[in-house]
C-alpha cells in the first residue's frame, strides 16, 4: 500500500488559516479564470458578431447549466468522497473512487451529448429562442455537446486533484484551458471569421489541452493517487456514495436550468430579444463573483471533509468561519460594483445603447442583495462537504424552486398592476428569493452548530 503523501496528511495537522489560503487561492484563481473565460466569450462574440448573438448564447445557459449539474454530481461527490476517505486513512478506497470518475464521466457525457444533439432546436425554442437568436445557440451548442465528455472529465479530474491535495495543479489545469481560450477566440472568431461557431471550438479545444495534460499528471504511480488496472469498473456502494452526495450540486444546477428557461421565457415575454441579452450580460458578471465564492467553498472542502472524516470537529468550524468571512467580502464587492458602476463594465460586452441600458437596470435590480449570496453559497457547500446530502439538498433548492420560481411567475404582474415596468418584476424576483434563501439558511445552520457543540461537550 502506498504511504500517504503530507500534500493529504496536513489537511488534519497544519493551521486552518494556512490551509485555506493555500487550498482556496489556487480555486479561487481558476475558478474565476474560468469564469472569465466564459466572459471573454461573450465579449468577443457581443463585439464581433452583434448584440442578437449575445442573446443567441444567453440561450445556451440553460443547458450549458443542465450539462455541469451531470459533470457536478460526479465531481464533486467523488471530491467529498476521496477527501473523507484520505481523512480515515482508507486508500483503497479513495482510489476506486478515482477509477469510478473517468468511467462514470465516459458514460454520462456520451449520453447527454447524443439525446440533446437529437433534439437541439426543439430544446433551444423552449428556452426561449426566436427565429432571429436560434441559429447562434445552434450553431455555439453543437461544438459544445460534441465535446461534452472532454468538458466533464476535465472538470472532474480537477476536483480530483483538489480533494487528493494538489489545489496548485488543479489551479494549472483551469489556467491552461483560460490562456488557451483567449488566444484562440479572436483567432477564430475574427482570422478565420468562423463566429460564434468558433468560440464553441476554442472552447473545447482548450479543454482537450488541459485535459492530456491531467491525464498524464494522474497517471504518475508516484502519486498515491493515479491510475491503475482494476479501478474502473463501476462498484454499486461508491458510485451510490458519489451521486447521493453529488446529487446537492446536481439538483442546484437542474434548478438553474430550469429557473434560466423560466427567465429567458419571461424576458421574452416582457421584453424581447435584447432583454434576454440584458440578462446574459449581468448573470455573466455576476457569475464572476460567484465563481470566486466556489474556489472559496472549493478550498473549504477538502479540509472540512478530510477533518469530519477524522473527528476533530473544532477545525471544521473554524474553517467554516474564516471561508464565510472570504465569501462575504467577495459579495460585498460584487454589490458594490453593481451598484456603483454598472454601465462601465457593460460596455465590455457591447456598444449597442439600447442593450447597455437594459443590462444596467437590470444589474442594478439583481444585484440589490448580493452581500447575503457568498454566505449562503458556503452555508449549502458545508453541509455537502459533510456528506449531510438532505440539507445540501434543501438548501440548494430552497432559492431556485421554493422562492425564485413563485417570484417569477407573480412579480411580473405585480409590478404591471402597479403601473411599473414588467421586465422590473423579474428582475426582482432574484433580490427577493436571495434573502428568503438566506434566512432559511440561517435556520439550518444555527441548529447544526448546536448539535455541534452538544458532540463537543
Amino acid at each position: 500500500m502506498a504511504e500517504i503523501k503530507p500534500a493529504a496528511l496536513e489537511l488534519g495537522t497544519e493551521r486552518i488559516r494556512k490551509l485555506l489560503v493555500q487550498y482556496a487561492v489556487p480555486a479561487i484563481i481558476a475558478m474565476t479564470a474560468s469564469s472569465l473565460y466564459n466572459m471573454v466569450d461573450s465579449i468577443f462574440i457581443g463585439q464581433g458578431v452583434g448584440p442578437l448573438a449575445i442573446s443567441g448564447l444567453a440561450l445556451t445557459f440553460p443547458l450549458m447549466n443542465l450539462s455541469a449539474a451531470f459533470g457536478a454530481m460526479v465531481g464533486v461527490g467523488a471530491a467529498t468522497q476521496i477527501s473523507m476517505r484520505l481523512g480515515q486513512r482508507d486508500y483503497a478506497t479513495a482510489q476506486q473512487v478515482l477509477g469510478n470518475v473517468l468511467t462514470l464521466n465516459t458514460i454520462i457525457g456520451i449520453l447527454f451529448a447524443v439525446i440533446m444533439l437529437l433534439f437541439l432546436d426543439p430544446v433551444l425554442y423552449f428556452f426561449g429562442a426566436s427565429e432571429a437568436t436560434i441559429g447562434y445557440a445552434r450553431e455555439y451548442m453543437e461544438i459544445i455537446l460534441l465535446g461534452n465528455v472532454v468538458t466533464h472529465m476535465y472538470l472532474g479530474l480537477n476536483a480530483v486533484m483538489r480533494a487528493a491535495g494538489h489545489p496548485r495543479k488543479s489551479m494549472h489545469a483551469t489556467i491552461i484551458t483560460v490562456v488557451l481560450n483567449t488566444i484562440l477566440d479572436p483567432i477564430f472568431i475574427f482570422g478565420f471569421d468562423w463566429g460564434i461557431r468558433g468560440a464553441a471550438i476554442a472552447t473545447i479545444l482548450a479543454q482537450v489541452v488541459s485535459l492530456v495534460w491531467q491525464l498524464r499528471f494522474l497517471s504518475n504511480r508516484n502519486e498515491l493517487l493515479h491510475f491503475r488496472p482494476g479501478i474502473y469498473r463501476l462498484r454499486r456502494k461508491i458510485v451510490g456514495n458519489i451521486l447521493s452526495i453529488g446529487m446537492a450540486p446536481f439538483l442546484m444546477n437542474l434548478a438553474a436550468c430550469l429557473i434560466t428557461i423560466l427567465i429567458n421565457r419571461s424576458f421574452k415575454e416582457h421584453g424581447g430579444d435584447l432583454m434576454i441579452g440584458a440578462y446574459g450580460i449581468t448573470n455573466r458578471i455576476a457569475f464572476l463573483f460567484v465563481m470566486i465564492v466556489m474556489g472559496l467553498n472549493q478550498g473549504m472542502q477538502p479540509i472540512a471533509g478530510y477533518n469530519y472524516g477524522a473527528c476533530q470537529y473544532d477545525r471544521v468550524l473554524r474553517v467554516l468561519r474564516l471561508t464565510i468571512y472570504g465569501a462575504t467580502i467577495v459579495s460585498l464587492g460584487a454589490f458594490l460594483l453593481g451598484e456603483a458602476a454598472p454601465r462601465l463594465i457593460i460596455r465590455l460586452f457591447t456598444a449597442d445603447e439600447e442593450l447597455i441600458a437594459l443590462a444596467t437596470t437590470g444589474m442594478r435590480l439583481s444585484f440589490l442583495l448580493f452581500p447575503f449570496v457568498g454566505y449562503q453559497m458556503v452555508a449549502t457547500n458545508f453541509f455537502q462537504s459533510l456528506g449531510m446530502a438532505p440539507k445540501a439538498i434543501f438548501l440548494s433548492l430552497s432559492r431556485q424552486l421554493l422562492f425564485l420560481m413563485p417570484a417569477l411567475l407573480l412579480l411580473p404582474s405585480l409590478f404591471s398592476y402597479c403601473g411599473l415596468e414588467s421586465s422590473w418584476g423579474v428582475w426582482c424576483a432574484m433580490p427577493l428569493s436571495d434573502l428568503l434563501s438566506v434566512i432559511v439558511t440561517t435556520i439550518l445552520l444555527i441548529r447544526q452548530l448546536r448539535r455541534f457543540r452538544t458532540q463537543f461537550a
